[in-house]
């Protein structure tokens, strides 16, 4: 579940599709895993492969330093995001599995509301 706060409470929820690899602690780029941690939005583009995009800001130190200590690169690309371009007709059958690279999906549509509501430097937890 995605929740957006506003003033320590919840405003809107959402269901939403996770990397394939799980919410777990993301070790490394193109394990599939959706990172675990505290982070922000960093960055926003409506012209990705995606229907709207927001950046999170993993890796954080913290995961920089884990996958210093075991010798990988750690990746970056983590973003909430719509479907994929073209693809906005299969709506919330996206969440009947966890389909992503380690990102978190949500429908078009509830990307559009989220886009609106959601500034450059919001806080994001990610968490099981």
């Amino acid at each position: 579940m995605l929740e957006l706060l506003r003033g320590g409470k919840v405003i809107r929820t959402y269901k939403v599709a996770l990397g394939r690899g799980g919410l777990a602690s993301k070790e490394r780029e193109g394990d599939g895993r959706t990172p675990e941690g505290h982070y922000i939005i960093d960055s926003r583009t409506a012209e990705s492969h995606y229907h709207k995009a927001l950046h999170v800001s993993y890796p954080n130190a913290e995961d920089r330093k884990r996958a210093a200590k075991l010798g990988v690169a750690p990746g970056g690309a983590i973003m909430i995001h719509g479907l994929p371009n073209g693809m906005g007709a299969i709506g919330a059958a996206h969440r009947l599995y966890d389909w992503t690279l380690g990102c978190i999906a949500v429908t078009d549509e509830e990307i559009d509301e989220i886009w609106d509501l959601v500034p450059i430097g919001t806080p994001v937890e990610i968490r099981p």
